[in-house]
């Protein structure tokens, strides 16, 4: 993989990150629970989003010795369920926001691709072509991801 493709998964990946820890904060903001907003954590700026540990240290780990599993994470987004109108429902829809956005994400992904693909002609293994495709795949993984019922 050379610098240009990193770079450009670099660049589909951290906005969507951002993205979806945003979606869950707007969400929360909407429905009643000001308290992302109030902390700053309202921003598709990622460096709000970045947390030690999961953002850095741990893909760092991992990268250092070799694994063939990259796993992170961001900072989790605040919410306070006591805030919300109908905390039993906005609750569900706070924490449905986050894999929708990424969803959403992964469809303009996929839409993108097909227009620079059949519309330019450009070939699968086009740096812009391949950085998609892995938004694509990463999106549709945090999603289900998070759909997980971890307690």
């Amino acid at each position: 993989m050379n610098i240009l493709t990193i770079i450009g998964i670099a660049v589909v990946i951290i906005p969507s990150i951002t993205s979806h820890e945003a979606a869950h904060g707007f969400a929360a903001n909407r429905l009643g629970d000001p308290t992302a907003r109030a902390m700053g954590r309202l921003t598709l700026n990622p460096i709000p989003h970045i947390d030690p540990v999961f953002t850095i240290l741990m893909p760092a780990m991992l990268l250092l010795l070799g694994s063939p599993i990259l796993f992170g994470g961001a900072k989790p987004v605040p919410v306070n369920v006591a805030r919300l109108r109908h905390p039993r429902r906005d609750w569900a829809i706070v924490g449905a926001a986050g894999p929708v956005t990424n969803l959403v994400l992964a469809i303009a992904f996929s839409a993108a691709v097909a227009v620079l693909s059949r519309g330019f002609g450009m070939p699968a293994n086009a740096v812009a072509i391949e950085a998609l495709s892995v938004g694509i795949y990463f999106n549709v993984l945090l999603c289900i991801f998070n759909l997980i019922p971890i307690p």
